[in-house]
């Protein structure tokens, strides 16, 4: 009898295991939050492209230490947004067209100008955070192996 409880108690924990290994990588996306640091130099622009989805939540912020430099930003649809001179930004916005988005950040002065630039894209599932949705299936596929664990290990 002691014999039996034994070999199903690995193969429970074995199913256990197996089950949570598939759906992790399923379940858990990275979160896309990116902290960078660049200098723009005199007369020339640079670019950071981000590549977002419909619905995705995006704040940007940058600081501009110095001066200001000219900051405008190109939607998938070719429309353009130009925020002018600027010395630092916090934007957020919510995408209703997929595609590449691209920052641009032209210093225009004959100074070299260091950037610091923050982004968080942020995605939603059926209206709930994706980080908020993930622990949410986390939780309830712990509470059915723990669940399946007791059945499994309860002798008949």
């Amino acid at each position: 009898m002691v014999t039996g409880y034994l070999m199903i108690r690995p193969k429970t924990c074995l199913v256990s295991f197996l089950l949570l290994a598939i759906m992790f990588p399923i379940l858990v996306q990275a979160a896309e939050a990116t902290a960078m640091y660049f200098t723009v130099h005199g007369g020339q622009e640079v670019t950071q492209s981000l590549s977002l989805a419909v619905n995705d939540h995006v704040s940007i912020t940058f600081t501009i230490v110095g001066a200001s430099i000219h900051f405008y930003m190109i939607y998938p649809n070719g429309s353009e947004r130009d925020f002018g001179d600027v010395g630092d930004l916090n934007y957020s916005f919510v995408c209703n067209a997929g595609g590449e988005y691209v920052l641009h950040f032209s210093n225009v002065g004959s100074s070299d100008e260091f950037v610091t630039l923050n982004y968080e894209i942020d995605q939603y599932i059926f209206g709930i955070p994706q980080t908020l949705f993930l622990v949410i299936i986390i939780v309830i596929i712990c509470v059915i192996a723990a669940a399946v664990f007791i059945i499994m290990g309860n002798p008949h």
